[in-house]
């Protein structure tokens, strides 16, 4: 728990995030080592530093860090899960080289028509990357065009986290139709899932904890 991370451990955590988004990576990894042999079975460093290498080009060393962090998370932590999967499938050829840190770049993209437009192509030359339709799904406004894109994802073995997130958005489509029975059926999947992370529960939990208590629940 947070509670019992020790003090200098939270300091050269936060120091070695501050100096990452300086763009100082080698100052970020050495702090964020130095908080993770202080604290070794806190995530939160190892997640950084993860992100860090990845930043940095070192894709190898990212991919052992986010395993890293999963074998001190195994429930989920984050985006631990869709990272590590994608690094997986870039180092296996699957994904262009690079294609890992590109992609998460694109949460910085403020315009959505260009995101769209970029997704569009992803989705095209790697129609089995989950993730990119997940991402695609959440700017489409036409229910039968984002449904098509969510099915599309699922049908590309995601890792659980994504596998979740395409689920709990399946369901949203299903409640807003007035098909709460559909829903309510998805949401039976994603809890009794041997894989699901702590995150998904907690995502569908209150994605239809708060579709119970609406009026039009």
């Amino acid at each position: 728990m947070e509670t019992e991370i020790p003090p200098e451990a939270q300091r050269l955590h936060a120091e070695g995030r501050a100096a990452g988004g300086q763009g100082d990576y080698d100052q970020a990894l050495a702090l964020l080592e130095q908080a993770a042999t202080l604290a070794p079975q806190w995530p939160y460093p190892p997640y950084d530093a993860a992100f860090t290498l990845l930043m940095r080009g070192d894709t190898q060393s990212a991919q052992a860090m986010y395993e890293r962090v999963d074998a001190l998370a195994p429930s989920g932590f984050f985006t631990c899960k869709t990272t590590l999967d994608m690094l997986r499938r870039e180092h296996a050829g699957q994904l262009f080289p690079g294609f890992s840190r590109a992609f998460i770049q694109l949460e910085w993209m403020t315009d959505p028509a260009e995101k769209i437009q970029l997704l569009r192509g992803i989705t095209k030359r790697f129609p089995d990357f989950p993730p990119a339709w997940q991402e695609l799904a959440s700017l489409l406004t036409d229910p039968a065009e984002k449904m098509a894109a969510l099915d599309n994802g699922l049908a590309g073995s995601p890792d659980p986290e994504t596998k979740t997130m395409l689920l709990i958005n399946k369901a949203g489509i299903h409640a807003s139709a007035g098909d709460m029975a559909a829903a309510t059926r998805i949401y039976t999947t994603i809890v009794e899932d041997p894989h699901v992370t702590a995150s998904g529960i907690a995502f569908a939990e209150l994605f239809f904890n708060n579709r119970a208590s609406s009026p039009e629940g």
